[in-house]
Formats: structure tokens, sequence, C-alpha cells
């Protein structure tokens, strides 16, 4: 088939020409979907799709005009595609439900650890040659109390490395997994009484209409105070401005960002000769109690080959067969 790549980087170019095998051909562009670039899909069967790409419906509408038929998503999820319009112009659309989950999980580690041993601010200090300590005092992992919300792959694989820490290892989710119960030590509760016991919450569930903006201020109003909140899963699952101000009123000590709710006009591009004008975003990047990182979570060489592997399978079978096993629909 002829498929339009959007979204293109220099991370991702070379695990999809590998796994392609010359079978399909493959034209990139590195602009995301729009209205604006929907253009450059004609004559193709199919498109392959990122996060910051817009599959709205006005944009589908488009693309079935052009004979598109097929959507294959280099990620897991799939919020940015409307699923209903996609369903109705029967355009098959296919994610990659899993790659490597233990590259987000480490992240989100690697996220807890730098805020809680101060990383950064320590080793701005040690090039300054201020070897002070004074105020870089963190705390044991060992025995505290780490909430998971959400314990599919990535949850799980997080609250693993959690329970080997020798954390208590508690869990939400609207489906208990039994696989991970039997495996290690986890205790599942409600929503309420994991942010009233959790010293750490790690947020791991897909983003949808169930877990849009779920960290709140009522939610956080709940929780410990002195709680860390680490997210790596999708932005718009927590209130930016409502987690602002449960960092000044004291009640989260720090969060580790991947992602953040408006965050497609700004990750993956070069935007150093910007002015950056989300008030909101500033504040969360400026702030001391704030680490982000720009959705890297996934960026390891192994979820690259995990995802290349599987975008390029679901093309290779529906140009076989016409449908793939990873389709998704507007009935999940």
């Amino acid at each position: 088939m002829k498929v339009m790549v959007y979204s293109i980087h220099g991370f991702d170019k070379p695990f999809l020409e590998k796994a392609n095998h010359g079978k399909h051909e493959l034209l990139f562009s590195e602009l995301p979907l729009s209205l604006e670039t929907v253009a450059l899909s004609k004559g193709c069967q199919a498109i392959a799709l990122f996060t910051s790409d817009n599959a709205s419906a006005m944009v589908l509408e488009k693309l079935h005009e052009m004979g598109v038929k097929y959507i294959a998503l280099r990620s897991v999820g799939y919020d940015h595609v409307d699923l209903k319009k996609a369903t109705e112009f029967e355009m098959k659309v296919a994610n990659v439900p899993a790659y490597s989950p233990y590259a987000i999980a480490e992240h989100a580690v690697a996220l807890l650890l730098a805020l809680n041993r101060k990383i950064l601010q320590g080793n701005a200090l040690f090039m300054k040659n201020d070897f002070r300590l004074d105020n870089l005092v963190g705390f044991d992992l060992h025995g505290k109390s780490v909430g998971v919300i959400g314990t599919g792959k990535i949850g799980g694989a997080f609250a693993k490395i959690m329970n080997g820490f020798g954390c208590e290892v508690l869990a939400y989710d609207i489906e208990e997994n039994q696989d991970l119960k039997n495996e290690i030590r986890i205790q599942y509760m409600s929503l309420v009484e994991l942010c009233q016991k959790s010293d750490v919450i790690s947020i791991c569930c897909p983003m949808n209409s169930q877990t849009k903006y779920m960290f709140n201020k009522s939610l956080f109003g709940i929780m410990k105070k002195g709680v860390y909140i680490i997210n790596t899963a999708r932005g718009g699952i927590v209130n930016s401005l409502d987690l602002l101000a449960a960092i000044e009123e004291g009640i989260v000590a720090a969060a580790g960002l991947d992602v953040y709710e408006n965050e497609k006009p700004i990750y993956f591009k070069d935007k150093r000769a910007t002015k950056m004008e989300d008030s909101v975003f500033l504040s969360l990047q400026s702030h001391p109690k704030i680490l982000m990182t720009g959705h890297q979570a996934f960026l390891t060489n192994e979820a690259l080959e995990g995802i290349a592997s599987t975008t390029l399978q679901n093309l290779d079978d529906w140009s076989i067969a016409g449908s793939c096993n990873n389709e998704v629909s507007c009935e999940l």
C-alpha cells in the first residue's frame, strides 16, 4: 500500500523503514495531520499517525473523500481519533496495544527518584562547587505507600518495580489484574482510599471520558499531605491549574510530568525560537517543585522497535486480508 506517515521524527523513522522491509510505499512528513496537511494523503490507501496528529471528524471526512481506508496508529492511545466518524466512513483504525511497558514504567521511576533525591538541584549546586546538602534531603521509598492508578501492562510494570523497592503497593482500576496479584503483594481499593493513604501516586491509566480531569481540585483535596504525583499517561487526566493550586497549598509536595494536557502544539518540536504563549505550561515548566519531560517516557530502542513492528504488521494484515487483530472502534 501507499502510506502517508505523518509526524515523522528522527527517532522513529529508521525503525519504521527497517520494519517495512520494502513492502509498502512509505511517504514521510514531519508535519502533523491537520486540515492544512490532509492533502498530503492524496493517492494513499493508508496513513500512519502519532499522538500529535489530529484525526478529528472534519479531517477524517477529507481523508474519506480521498479514498483513505486505513489508519495505523503508532501509539497505544487513540483519543486523537474520532472513532465514531471513522466507523461511519468504514475507515479501519488500529493501534499498537503494547510495545515496551517497561520503558514508560522505568521513566516514571526516574522522575520519582529525581524529584525525591533532588538530583537536578544537587547537580546544579555541584557544578557551582557548592557542596552543601542542606536543601537536598529526600526520603526512603522503602516502606512508603505507592498508589498505582491503572494496573495494565504499564501500571503492572511500575507496581513490580515499586514492590522491589520494598514499598506497600496500592492500586485502583475498574478491573483487578489477577496475574499481578499472584506475582506481587498489591492491595486494590477505591480511588478515594488510595488517595488518602498514598505517599506517591503514579498515573498509568488511559485517557477517556471517565478519566478526563480525574485529578482535579476535589481529588487533590482528599490526598495525604506531601504526596508526590507522577504522570506518564495522558496530560488531560490532570487538571493543571488544580495541580498548581494543590502544590501551593502544600498538599502535593512535587510532581513529575511527562505529559501535559495541551501538549500538541508544543511537544516533539524545536520551539527555541518561539515565544511561549501558554501561561499554564509556563507556570508548570518554571515551578521548582515540578519536573517535566516532553513525552519521552516511551523513548527506548525496544519500545520504538515494538511500535514500528506492530504498525507495519497492521498495514501488512490490511493489505493481505483487509483486517487486522489490533483494530479499535467507537464501541470500545
